[in-house]
Formats: C-alpha cells, sequence, structure tokens
C-alpha cells in the first residue's frame, strides 16, 4: 500500500516535469514555423531563464512553487501555492525574472559579439525587450509585483505606458494584459494605506522600499540602453 502511493506522487511530481517540458516543446515547434528552429529554440531558451529566476527566488524564500508553464505568444508563468507573506517577498521573487533573465540575455549578447552573429545579435534584443516589457508597473506584469512595495496606486503609471505601447505595437498579448491589470487597477484605486491588511502587508522598512527603487530604476535604465544598442546595431 505504501509503496503504490510512492510510486502515484512520483507518476505525479513526474507528470508535472513533463507537462512543463512539453509546453515548452509546443511553444518551441509554434514559434519554429515561424522564425525558425534556431531563433525558437533560442527565444524560449531565453523565457525559461526569465521564469527559472522566479522559480529559485520562490524556493530560496520557502514557498511552494510550481514548475514554469509555456503558452506560445502568451509567455512562460510559475505557479505559486502559496500565499505571499508581505510586500518585500513579493517584490524579491518578482525582481528575480527580470534579473537573471537580463543576465542570460547578456551572456548570449557576448556570445553574439564574439561570434559576430546576426542570429544571436537578435536573441540577445529579444531577450533584453522581454525584460524590459516585464518591468511596465502594472500588475500582473513583474513590474506591477516589484513597485507595489511602495504603493499599489503606482500601477496607474504603467497604464500610459500600455496604452503607447498598443498604438506602436498593436497585439492581442496587450489586450488580455489590460484585461488582466483591469482588477488590480479597481483595487489600487480603493487601495487604503492605513488598513490594517495593508499595514501588515507592507510593514516594510523605508531603507528596503528604496533598494528595491533604485534596483528596478537601475534595472529599467539598463535594459533600455542595451535594447537601443542592440537595435541600432541591427539596423546597420
Amino acid at each position: 500500500m505504501i509503496k503504490a502511493l510512492f510510486l502515484f506522487l512520483a507518476s505525479l511530481k513526474l507528470g508535472k516535469v513533463l507537462l512543463s517540458v512539453g509546453s515548452m516543446l509546443v511553444t518551441i515547434w509554434v514559434y519554429t514555423t515561424i522564425y525558425g528552429l534556431p531563433f525558437a529554440a533560442g527565444f524560449v531558451g531565453l523565457i525559461l531563464v526569465h521564469e527559472l529566476g522566479h522559480y529559485a527566488a520562490a524556493r530560496q524564500r520557502g514557498l511552494d512553487v510550481g514548475l514554469p508553464m509555456f503558452i506560445p505568444f502568451l509567455g512562460a508563468w510559475i505557479t505559486l501555492k502559496d500565499r505571499l507573506v508581505d510586500a518585500e517577498t513579493e517584490a524579491y521573487v518578482a525582481y528575480a525574472g527580470p534579473f537573471i533573465g537580463t543576465l542570460g540575455a547578456f551572456a548570449v549578447y557576448f556570445l553574439a559579439r564574439a561570434q559576430e552573429s546576426d542570429l544571436l545579435m537578435a536573441l540577445a534584443y529579444s531577450g533584453f525587450m522581454i525584460n524590459l516589457f516585464n518591468l511596465i508597473p502594472l500588475s500582473p506584469l513583474d513590474g506591477g509585483r516589484i513597485t507595489q512595495i511602495l504603493s499599489p496606486r503606482i500601477w496607474f503609471l504603467g497604464v500610459p505606458l500600455l496604452v503607447a505601447l498598443f498604438f506602436y505595437f498593436p497585439s492581442p498579448l496587450l489586450i488580455l494584459i489590460a484585461v488582466l491589470a483591469a482588477p488590480s487597477l479597481i483595487a489600487a484605486w480603493r487601495y487604503d494605506p492605513n488598513s490594517p491588511e495593508a499595514r501588515r502587508y507592507r510593514d516594510v522598512p523605508t531603507a528596503v522600499r528604496m533598494e528595491y527603487t533604485i534596483l528596478y530604476l537601475g534595472l529599467a535604465v539598463v535594459l533600455a540602453l542595451l535594447a537601443y544598442n542592440v537595435h541600432e546595431s541591427l539596423r546597420h
């Protein structure tokens, strides 16, 4: 009986791994039909690095977290099975994704420079843009989950950014993000910083808030400059 239970639990764990890997392979296949295998594999690999940043940070904080799941044209996500205990933990897990993702894009960038590869340079540009996009201060994007450590009302700064991006690059993904962000914006509008729940969740020292602000702005500036530099390089 115990052995059968152990095998059942093991099969569930293996099934989750297979589901995660399977969703990644399906996404690579879909992108391959459009961009070719080398770019598709590299692009999905950069998304994986980003998500593994979230995964590692969540595990480091002792949270029960699921493996990354992929959907073509929508990206990937991890599922936290534990409730976040405070705003700093939420910001920490959120920041780890674009930070580790940026390191991954940096690695591709230096490899592209060493091999003088336009393909790798295009992948590096994609990696920088993926992580920069995720820093838009709007929940459910990483930027929204980082900036909430100051106040959820900062999310309203992300609205014009998302609208401007939609006019520059119309995409159903941006519409989906707007729909997902709507409940969070409503909650931010009604947010009462003096409520017991808000005080308890955002009981974070001012120095820590400033630290995340500097880290957030610094990463956003670095990614914006790198994306611009690589874009101009590819144009020439």
